[in-house]
């Protein structure tokens, strides 16, 4: 007999049902009042929103930027056909293309080897300061030799703007943006492809890419932005043909459809009311919300059909349909809703809007299910055939195969808990990696671009010291201008280390000029007064835009060293910084003493930190969702039995990445919350199935584990389809953040349906 609660949700429906009409219309409206919040989304476009305001490697970065400037870059990389940079013509493109760049929007800075402030003895004690090359295209070829040879004799462009196999150049162009408006990034990116397609088509035999951040922030808008214009279409399709080959009715797809668009529409816009700026991990929101929203409807729709089919009329099997959904309905939505807003104890901000977002297209979908999709079911026309006798179909797969795993229980359960042993014990063999340049694929052109610069010129992953010295103007002291030199030169003897741009390469080379250019005197020099000297010298001799000011403090008591890595891992690169921070400590005055920074330093410990808020965040999701189930299951014993099965299949898909992939970027954080509050959803509504048939129709445990399968099965199976290739669509993203996030999540919910719904509640 149905006890009070159920009587509560009877008189639920039949209020859903006979005000169907206000339902159906306050359900529509609700939806055009968070759907006006939809124009005001936007894409943002730059990677400091994958770190939190607290992270504390973006405030050491934006602290070093204050130091010295706020800039991004932008590097054109310049390879002839034929790979011979010494001719008149690459000299006149290099020329042209530097002077061009200065009309990229926000530029304050171009360096390449044309404008390159190369310094030269006059006489013996006296400075001459030019560009390396100017007006290359009426040079000898002679001349243009001694040029290039020059450039590979100069350590602040061999290996960063001129290639080490002397067979490529590059332009690099440094950017400072107000951040005042979305569209400073496109602006720049536009001038600087414009720029690219004019000199391609002037000189035809040479190959231009464009990298840099600048190009890296404006990909992750490009790639969010192109997943939004494919991925969200390509979902509703497979929706749309799953609900129609699984509920064969026009009236109940078309409901299904308008259900997960109401909900993705809610969600959507209530982001652009509260102001979220759109990133390529909150862009898959749409598609995650579409495979999830589709649960509650088929469990619903699901079970009206097989109450019809046992002879109920339509009105009589909703009712009934609504009961026993509500409150497995209700509570694997709030399961995932918990599993979702775990996602807000990352340090990545993306992953909140996506978690947030995600919760609020859950919520609408619930309400939704049990309220507009009803009343719009009793409208529309439905015809269901009665089937008498034994079942057939999927429903009659799953009967027998409930037989079966009834009759070897404990052969099914020895295998099945082998099979995850050996799979969790795979874990450790997963290494986290976080190289930026892989979050996108190949269709992205700044993948193949950034790769082509990295195999041609020169890396793409900067670290950068700012290297204190004893106080203003301190650093034209000998001492420290010695030890900047012998960490400049541990730093270039250091395996993975590309380039080094260090202000004491400078001081060296003005010391041998200011002795007429004697090899001798290309050192350190010894006093103070005259390295203050030569600083002076050379910096009144530099053109506009092309000072000092980004090496060394306005106060003189820092300068910044650049390196150059190669394509390193994460784990690489943050034993490079360990290394290089403890020769600091180890060879050099306390006073020197600093710690790497920059994007590639944040990137590198983005896993990490975002692990530590996983932990933090599943341990919550698990005891609100324990919770949750004891409620759910009236059991507390049962409750806390059922965590098992539904933490097992997400540490199994572990073990299966650890042997396929053996490598997982930021991804790896995010998939046990969302794959957590997913994978209880089965469960909830196979074990109230359980219950109903124990309490409710007092069947002994075997046959309350057939009634389950037989009532709820079906649906298990189908909403698992579904939710497969809901992820498995996000796996086609071109951002691999969300291809690792998608393809995860999808084996999670296979493994979860072959070992936690067919064997282990069993």
């Amino acid at each position: 007999m149905p006890d009070k609660i159920d009587n509560l949700v009877l008189r639920y429906a039949d209020f859903i049902l006979k005000w169907r009409w206000a339902v159906i219309v306050l359900s529509v409206l609700s939806v055009a009042v968070f759907a006006s919040g939809m124009p005001n989304l936007s894409f943002s476009n730059n990677y400091r929103v994958f770190f939190s305001e607290a992270n504390p490697e973006l405030k050491a970065f934006e602290q070093f930027q204050n130091t010295y400037t706020k800039n991004d870059n932008i590097l054109f990389v310049l390879q002839p056909k034929d790979k011979d940079l010494t001719t008149s013509q690459m000299a006149e493109a290099v020329e042209r293309i530097t002077e061009e760049s200065w009309q990229i929007p926000y530029s304050i800075r171009v360096d390449s080897i044309s404008n390159f402030q190369h310094s030269q003895a006059v006489g013996y004690d006296d400075l001459e300061v030019n560009d390396l090359i100017r007006g290359g295209a009426e040079m000898s070829a002679e001349a243009l030799d001694a040029k290039w040879q020059t450039a590979k004799e100069e350590p602040l462009l061999y290996g960063f703007l001129t290639a080490r196999d002397m067979e490529t150049t590059g332009i690099n162009v440094t950017l400072q943006y107000p951040e005042k408006s979305l569209s400073e990034v496109p602006e720049a990116v536009g001038k600087a492809r414009e720029i690219k397609a004019a000199m391609e088509e002037a000189y035809p035999d040479l190959h231009i890419a464009l990298t840099g951040v600048s190009m890296m922030n404006a990909s992750f808008a490009e790639a969010g932005q192109g997943d939004a214009a494919t991925l969200t279409p390509i979902m509703y399709l497979i929706l749309i043909i799953v609900m129609a080959v699984t509920l064969r009715s026009i009236s109940a797809t078309f409901t299904s459809v308008l259900v997960i668009g109401f909900s993705g529409m809610v969600a959507m816009g209530w982001a652009g009311h509260v102001g979220i700026s759109l990133t390529p991990i909150s862009i898959t929101a749409p598609t995650v919300i579409l495979t999830l929203a589709i649960a509650d409807s088929i469990h619903v729709l699901i079970s009206m059909i097989s109450l019809m089919r046992e002879g109920q009329d339509k009105r009589e099997a909703l009712r009934h349909a609504i009961r026993i959904n509500f409150i497995p309905v209700t509570i694997t939505s709030v399961t995932t809703i918990v599993g979702f807003l775990a996602l807000n104890t990352l340090d990545t901000p993306p992953f909140h809007d996506l978690g947030n977002i995600t919760a609020v297209g859950i919520a609408a979908a619930w309400a939704y299910s049990l309220s507009f999709l009803p009343a719009l079911m009793s409208l529309l026309p439905m015809k269901v055939a009665k089937i008498e006798g034994r079942s057939k179909g999927l429903t009659g797969m799953l009967d027998r195969y409930a037989e079966f795993v009834i009759a070897q229980r404990r052969n099914v359960l020895v295998v099945s808990s082998v099979v995850a042993v050996v799979l969790i014990a795979m874990i450790p063999r997963i290494e986290i990696n976080d190289q930026w340049v892989e979050y996108f694929d190949y269709s992205v052109p700044f993948r193949g671009d950034a790769e082509f610069g990295m195999n041609e010129l020169t890396g793409v992953y900067l670290i950068e010291f700012s290297i204190p010295a004893s106080g203003p103007g301190g650093v034209n002291e000998p001492e420290y201008l010695s030890n900047l030199a012998a960490f400049t030169d541990w730093l270039r003897g250091t395996r993975g280390v590309e380039h080094v741009y260090s202000y004491s390469d400078i001081m060296k080379r003005l010391n041998k000029n200011m002795h007429g250019d004697d090899e001798a005197w290309y050192k350190i020099p010894e006093d103070r007064e005259l390295a203050a000297q030569y600083n002076l010298l050379y910096e009144i001799s530099l053109p506009y835009g092309l000072d000092l000011n980004d090496r060394i403090d306005i106060d003189k008591a820092a300068s910044r060293v650049t390196v150059t890595l190669g394509n390193l891992t994460t784990r690489e690169t943050r034993a490079f910084n360990e290394s290089a921070e403890a020769w600091l400590r180890g060879n050099t005055p306390d006073y020197m003493h600093t710690m790497a920074t920059g994007p590639t330093v944040m990137f590198s410990h983005i896993s990490e930190r975002n692990i530590h808020g996983m932990l933090r965040g599943n341990a919550v999701a698990i005891v609100i969702i324990s919770l949750l189930l004891m409620i759910a299951l009236r059991s507390f014993g049962m409750g806390m039995l059922s965590l098992i099965p539904n933490a097992v299949p997400i540490l199994m898909t572990f073990g299966i990445w650890a042997l396929t992939f053996e490598q997982i970027g930021m991804a790896a954080a995010g998939v046990s919350a969302v794959a957590l509050g997913i994978v209880v959803d089965d469960t909830v509504h196979f074990l109230t199935k359980y219950r109903r048939a124990r309490k409710e129709k007092n069947m002994s445990k075997q046959d309350a584990v057939r009634y389950a399968f037989h009532t709820v099965g079906v649906a298990l199976v189908v909403t698992t389809i579904i939710l497969t290739l809901g992820f498995l669509v996000m796996a086609l993203s071109s951002f691999q953040v969300n291809e690792q996030l998608g393809l995860m999540t999808a084996a999670t919910m296979v493994v979860a349906l072959m070992i936690q719904d067919l064997v282990l509640l069993i």
